[in-house]
């Protein structure tokens, strides 16, 4: 895992996600998308960029079945934004960085 990104499990999701009063990006992925393959580096940038702003997880669906359904994701990569455990935001497929940054720099305030 890249540094600024952390890889959360079911086990670790409510004190690194829900538990947490900061913006927290969430890149719901599985090792087989080719598309999460190409969201995976700018989300490394934006974690770089960001840091001490927000705060940047990566969670496998694969690996964890219940979170991708308890959330209804249906299609990878799907980006979601929580604060105070609260989803805020939701991006699913690859957008552009300049979109993703737009979308954090609104979410900061």
């Amino acid at each position: 895992m890249s540094e600024g990104v952390t890889n959360v499990t079911q086990d670790s999701w409510d004190a690194e996600v829900l538990q947490s009063p900061d913006l927290i990006l969430v890149d719901f992925w599985a090792a087989w998308c080719g598309p999460c393959k190409m969201v995976a580096p700018m989300v490394e940038e934006l974690a770089r960029e960001y840091e001490g702003k927000t705060r940047f997880v990566k969670l496998n669906t694969d690996e964890n079945p219940d979170l991708a359904s308890r959330y209804k994701i249906r299609g990878i990569p799907t980006l979601m934004f929580f604060k105070k455990g609260e989803i805020v935001e939701q991006i699913v497929g690859v957008v552009p960085k300049a979109q993703l940054k737009a979308k954090i720099d609104s979410l900061l305030g």
